[in-house]
């Protein structure tokens, strides 16, 4: 009995921990993120934190400068940022597979911070409601980094089809998998 409570215990903290990760919540506005001052005409903005180290984030290159490409006219502003810290950690701004993609640097890692990333790559879609950008989902880009082909679930398009149409995003959150943003 004493270490089915020890377990219990551990759980409730670890889940607490897990749950204080940081970053808006799903329905909040995104505050205090000044690059949004630009985007005040945009109806979306999609935030990518990505790593050209992070081999996950290779393989999404070409997708997210095809949603990029389909989503501009439609009113979606994409944000590229790199969370790296040094060259070796993938700190380029411009990915080795898609000269498209234009990394914008996160100094001091603050942007990851504030948005509460984790893993590269991670997507987070803002809507624009009359100037205040509100979090209406975060986590993974689709069910299927290897093969493009293969994607059931395109998590991120959907989220962005939802928001343009004044929707409930079906899935608001969906964990990302990659490689984890290191932190200093």
């Amino acid at each position: 009995m004493k270490y089915f409570l020890l377990i219990l215990l551990t759980m409730a903290t670890s889940g607490a921990v897990l749950a204080q990760e940081g970053g808006p919540q799903i329905g909040q506005p995104v505050k205090d993120f000044t690059i949004l001052a630009n985007y005040g005409d945009t109806k979306a903005v999609a935030v990518v934190f990505l790593n050209r180290s992070c081999p996950n984030s290779r393989l999404y290159e070409n997708r997210l400068s095809q949603l990029a490409n389909s989503y501009g006219p439609k009113g979606v502003t994409f944000l590229f940022i790199n969370p790296a810290i040094s060259m070796e950690e993938g700190s380029s701004n411009t990915p080795a597979g898609n000269a498209d993609l234009k990394l914008l640097p996160d100094n001091g890692q603050k942007i990851s911070q504030q948005f509460g990333a984790t893993k590269t790559p991670e997507a987070f879609v803002l809507h624009n409601v009359n100037g205040s950008f509100i979090l209406k989902y975060k986590g993974a880009i689709d069910d299927n980094p290897q093969l493009e082909n293969s994607v059931k679930a395109p998590y991120l398009r959907n989220a962005l089809d939802a928001v343009l149409a004044n929707q409930t995003v079906a899935v608001p959150e969906k964990r990302a998998l990659g490689c984890m943003i290191k932190r200093f």
